[in-house]
């Protein structure tokens, strides 16, 4: 009997046996692995909870079983959040114009599997762009030498350990000096004063011959002596 004032609400409905059951393994839906045996339209219901990572450990550990029928406009819906609305449109015309169908979960493999390789080759070339910096910095910066340098009576550069720099420079002057000799310009200025020396000789020669005839016949003359 009801009193004045009170409101009556409808009876509330008992869950079924089955409803707590789904309810508890969405609660549990972590856990969830092989559903190979359970039917369509409790999956409809269960698999709508799970993420990507969870609806792609349900489908391999059902291998075997097509949950297809299910879970493609799952994957098609993470594929649409994942990417984009006009990139899930862009997948459906060209599915359209090549007459051509793919499950979405192969799509979202393949579009995860496009994006990490794009990702890779730009990664690779922002390495490589600061390599090339590096290896230019290092190139424009001064190097210090911290190697002691040999002392100043023995240098250990050119032929070996004592090799003296005045010995070097000797033996190139004489080298010159003998090239110089040896040169054609010398040949011909030899020559030349080899003759001069043979005219004087013969010169020489010649007054000798005349004094010597002049002192027996005015050996005593001093006018004669200051002649020659």
């Amino acid at each position: 009997m009801m009193r004045r004032g009170e409101i009556q609400l409808p009876p509330r409905k008992l869950p079924s046996l089955v409803d707590l059951c789904v309810q508890k393994i969405i609660d549990n839906i972590r856990y969830l692995g092989n559903v190979g045996c359970v039917d369509q339209h409790l999956l409809e219901r269960i698999l709508p909870h799970c993420t990507v990572d969870q609806l792609m450990h349900v489908e391999k550990a059902s291998e075997g079983a097509n949950l297809s029928p299910v879970t493609d406009k799952l994957w098609k819906g993470f594929f649409e959040k994942q990417y984009g609305t006009n990139c899930t449109k862009e997948v459906i015309r060209r599915m359209r114009d090549k007459k051509v169908s793919f499950k979405w979960k192969q799509l979202y493999e393949a579009k995860q599997k496009e994006i990490a390789e794009a990702e890779k080759e730009v990664s690779n070339r922002i390495r490589n762009l600061y390599k090339k910096e590096d290896a230019k910095k290092q190139s424009r910066q001064v190097q210090l030498c911290t190697k002691t340098p040999p002392s100043s009576k023995k240098r250990f550069w050119g032929d070996g350990p004592g090799y003296n720099v005045s010995n070097s420079k000797s033996n190139i002057m004489k080298k010159s000096k003998i090239e110089f000799l040896k040169s054609h310009e010398m040949k011909n200025l030899a020559a030349m004063k080899k003759n001069s020396f043979q005219r004087t000789s013969s010169s020489t020669s010649i007054i000798r011959t005349g004094s010597t005839s002049g002192i027996g016949s005015t050996s005593k003359d001093p006018k004669s002596i200051r002649r020659f």
